[in-house]
């Protein structure tokens, strides 16, 4: 037996030596007897009414070493500061910029709400920072280099930047013990707060639902981590009721453009400065072959298959993308991340086809700018990679004169990923079966078809059609009245 409820403790023994005296709590605990000495009698007195207290309570007692249970789950709990950071880390080596990005802002919002106490509290807009710009990031805080097997990697802190030491020594007081999640009336409660946070945006409204949804699911798998690790002995979101917000993933068909206004925007786009000019075949990219902005960033020679030059078809095979995740969240600290294809294997291929009008704008773009000396085609004045900051003004500024201002007013191409939405709609309005669009556009069939189901138009005349031959009328239709 493990522990048990017969617990008898004896008065204070003492040795009063030629030197020190020791002072000694003698105790047993079923059959069990142990012993704790103090130098002090105040200490010793005080170990005796700790424990005199657990008894009287009906505590049980643990049979090897003597002490209270409910002191070990006081000694084995954790902060919410420690769990967070050991998930973080956990979650570091295998997720990618932008997935480490999604955990930092779920886990942020979750932090501002369980602090044990607001004593010494700093600013709402320096706790945010703190806990996005060096809490979570586990390379701001360990530095580039990963700690050895045979360290402790919680002890591999680098110093925090001098702006944000205050923060963070306050967070390391000031979260609660992640027990008290646990707790029968102060439980739910905490809990209850974590989850109504992740559901309003910083201004208190009501956070979408895509955003609510993926938050929580952080949450239940840092919660999953918490009892892996036994911090924690079962997930406090199983004891609160929480309506999943509804979710709308199609997209919207205002916002796909027709033939004219693109044509009208990549005109615009090249009269749009130096870099505009380096960014037509940029944007065709994604309006004529549904490439992703990170796809078109990353293309590089040893991509396309074919530019012919009469006019037809070419075909890229796309390998990689690099999205713009920040600083923080990438391991060597660059703005970029270069990684496999979007929800693919890390060597996976991608066959694109090329249409006649992105062939000759290619072919045109590589005539002006070469391709740099990594084989990079779309790159800037001097020769470094795009940023979002560099082609986002370009494109609001050429939509501002290529659409009218009711077209500009209703969402069309109100972004540069709407491009990839025309030629995805596009491919399947003309007839192209759903499976072979998915493959093109990077996405699984039902994916596909969930996304883009209300960008597919006229479908419902010839769907009637259909029906009307297989099941003919059986009545003639009533007669004119003459």
């Amino acid at each position: 037996m493990d522990a048990s409820y017969d617990v008898r403790i004896w008065k204070i023994e003492v040795y009063k030596g030629a030197e020190v005296s020791t002072y000694t709590v003698r105790w047993r605990v079923a059959k069990a007897a142990f012993r704790a000495p103090f130098r002090v009698k105040a200490q010793a007195e005080s170990f005796r009414a700790e424990l005199t207290v657990a008894a009287n309570k009906g505590e049980a007692f643990s049979v090897e070493d003597g002490r209270p249970l409910s002191w070990k789950r006081d000694e084995q709990t954790v902060s919410w500061f420690t769990l967070v950071c050991a998930y973080m880390d956990a979650k570091w080596p295998y997720a990618s910029g932008n997935h480490r990005k999604s955990i930092a802002e779920a886990l942020t919002d979750a932090t501002e709400v369980l602090s044990a106490n607001d004593h010494g509290r700093p600013p709402q807009k320096e706790l945010r920072a703190a806990l996005r710009g060096w809490v979570f990031s586990t390379r701001a805080r360990k530095g580039e280099r990963a700690p050895q097997k045979d360290q402790n990697p919680a002890i591999r802190w680098l110093a925090p930047p001098a702006d944000i030491e205050h923060v963070i020594r306050w967070l390391q007081s000031n979260t609660v013990n992640v027990h008290e999640l646990m707790q029968p009336k102060q439980g739910p409660t905490l809990t209850r707060s974590v989850v109504d946070r992740i559901s309003r945006t910083q201004g208190g409204t009501a956070a979408a639902g895509n955003t609510v949804k993926r938050k929580r699911q952080v949450l239940n798998n840092l919660f999953k981590f918490a009892v892996e690790i036994n911090a924690l002995d079962e997930n406090p979101l199983h004891n609160v009721t929480w309506t999943r917000p509804k979710t709308e993933e199609a997209v919207d068909p205002g916002v796909v453009a027709n033939p004219e206004q693109a044509r009208a925007l990549l005109s615009e786009v090249g009269k749009e400065s130096a870099m505009g000019k380096r960014l037509v075949a940029f944007f065709g990219c994604m309006y004529y072959a549904a490439l992703r902005p990170e796809e078109a960033i990353d293309l590089r020679k040893e991509n396309i298959v074919s530019l012919p030059q009469d006019g037809g078809w070419g075909e890229f095979i796309l390998t990689n993308t690099d999205p713009e995740v920040g600083t923080k969240w990438t391991d060597d600290g660059s703005a970029r991340e270069r990684r496999g294809l979007k929800h693919r294997a890390p060597k996976a291929k991608r066959p694109v086809p090329i249409h006649p009008d992105l062939v000759a704008l290619l072919r045109t773009h590589l005539a002006e700018f070469p391709a740099d000396r990594e084989g990079r085609i779309f790159t800037g004045p001097r020769r470094g990679i795009i940023r979002d900051s560099t082609y986002l003004p370009v494109w609001h500024a050429a939509r501002q004169r290529a659409l009218a201002p009711a077209e500009r007013a209703s969402g069309i191409a109100g972004r540069p990923y709407d491009f990839r939405h025309a030629c995805v709609s596009a491919w399947l309005n003309a007839g192209v079966n759903p499976p072979q669009v998915a493959a093109w556009a990077g996405h699984s069939v039902e994916v596909l078809l969930r996304v883009y189901a209300k960008c597919i138009s006229g479908g419902q005349a010839e769907a009637m059609r259909r029906i009307e031959a297989a099941l003919p009328p059986s009545l003639k239709p009533p007669e004119s009245p003459g």
